[in-house]
């Protein structure tokens, strides 16, 4: 099975102008709505020079979401790391998934619209990496349950609902509005624990609130 690309790959200045001018255009228009010669037209080029820069716009949109998802991942798996304590763990990360989806609209839109785009092999390859990345949740709010520290009923519902809260935030969220970012995810974060609740998640969040 062909692979996607795990890490983003060396690009020339000009594949960088081609990759967001793409980007901006299928988070706008749709994929199916852009054409290259679209992606040409915005960066005031012949179509047929972009060509000396990507093979097609399946690999632009292949590119895309999977550097999307490497980069949400290596930076979700950081704020894991930050903490030994699995309450502290949960808050974290899902702050740092909160803050990548307010940074990144155009990714986010394009990676939950966009799925059925994608051509095999490539859609199951980007498929099982929001899989894995998921389960990242999934399994730590499990392991809260075990410890005790958590008490909700389904892992599962509760790693999903604090997912797609911040999914959320992408669609709304504006820099210079009444609330900045910071003040975004750190309320976001004390949400995520009252989602799995139990008694330390929940004191854990009030303590916060109170400092």
């Amino acid at each position: 099975m062909a692979k996607v690309p795990a890490t983003p790959r060396a690009r020339s200045a000009r594949s960088i102008d081609v990759r967001d001018a793409a980007l901006t255009l299928f988070a706008e228009r749709g994929y199916h709505a852009t054409s290259m010669k679209d992606i040409a037209a915005a960066l005031e080029l012949q179509a047929p020079s972009l060509y000396n820069h990507v093979t097609a716009k399946q690999e632009i949109l292949r590119d895309v979401m999977a550097e999307t998802m490497t980069s949400l991942t290596k930076i979700t798996k950081s704020a894991l790391a930050s903490s030994p304590d699995t309450v502290e763990q949960l808050r974290r990360a899902a702050e740092a998934h909160v803050r990548f989806h307010a940074r990144h609209v155009r990714e986010v839109r394009v990676g939950n619209h966009e799925i059925a785009a994608l051509e095999q092999p490539h859609r199951s390859v980007i498929t099982k990496l929001r899989k894995d990345y998921s389960n990242m949740f999934v399994e730590l709010i499990e392991r809260g349950v075990a410890e005790g520290v958590f008490e909700t009923r389904s892992p599962l519902l509760a790693a999903y609902a604090i997912l797609q809260m911040g999914i959320g935030v992408s669609m709304w969220f504006k820099p210079g509005g009444p609330l900045s970012e910071d003040d975004i995810v750190f309320q976001y974060g004390d949400i995520a624990l009252g989602v799995v609740g139990g008694p330390r998640a929940v004191a854990a969040a009030k303590a916060r609130r109170r400092a």
